[in-house]
């Protein structure tokens, strides 16, 4: 067996070996109403031993487990509130994120790039031209909720993408999509302030559809320029 398909083999099973322990351990029922209860009188006796077991457990989880991001979002939002839950909760999933993108990068990138480059789509956007569409393709795929997150990850490894790029786009572009969560999960939790939280929640939906649509428009615009000095080239 030559190294590219031993690597695969390895990642291939590791992933079945967690998928086993969380199936007969449930180690998802740690995300269920009476651990986030138990955490939240946590956070409010020691709120700095809190947020580190939620950063190590959502880092761990999602790359270990591929728990739902969502979950993590919505237990920061009721945990810590919607200003430090959205931060502890972007900074866990971009760490994440980083260490699926480097899992990715050294197990899979040898056997699935040459696949991949097969793709014209795929090697022009992915590999040929990665430097120039790194932004827009992390921007379009944090910011619409179409493809699942922790697959992302694990994809990106694969392609030409420089990991600095990567991780700071991977935070700046979770950052709306993850306060609406958060904003919206402390909103209903608390009665006091449920309908501010709720409005603000939905104000940067709002947002981050405008942003996305605005970003890809300037892509797109610039692109065309770009492909027209070509041929006059």
């Amino acid at each position: 067996m030559d190294k590219k398909n031993r690597k695969l083999l390895i990642f291939l099973l590791i992933a079945l070996l967690l998928f086993l322990l969380d199936h007969f351990f449930s180690l998802r029922r740690y995300l269920s109403l009476e651990s986030l209860k138990g955490l939240q009188q946590l956070a409010k006796e020691h709120l700095l031993l809190a947020c580190l077991i939620y950063i190590l457990a959502m880092s761990a989880g999602s790359v270990l487990l591929a728990l739902p991001g969502l979950s993590f979002a919505i237990a920061a939002g009721l945990l810590f509130g919607p200003v430090l839950g959205t931060v502890l909760c972007a900074f866990s999933a971009s760490i994440g994120a980083v260490l699926s993108f480097l899992l990715g990068r050294y197990f899979l990138k040898d056997k699935i790039k040459p696949l991949a480059m097969k793709n014209p789509w795929l090697r022009k956007y992915l590999f040929e031209d990665v430097e120039k569409n790194d932004f827009f393709l992390l921007m379009i795929t944090r910011l619409v909720p179409l493809f699942p997150f922790n697959l992302q990850n694990f994809a990106y490894g694969v392609t030409d993408m420089k990991l600095s790029v990567y991780a700071v786009g991977t935070f700046l572009f979770i950052l709306p999509g993850t306060a609406v969560y958060t904003t919206g999960a402390a909103g209903l939790a608390s009665e006091e302030h449920r309908v501010k939280y709720l409005l603000i929640a939905g104000g940067l939906l709002l947002f981050s559809l405008l942003l996305s649509f605005l970003f890809k428009k300037y892509f797109m615009r610039s692109s065309v320029q770009k492909e027209g000095e070509r041929e006059e080239r």
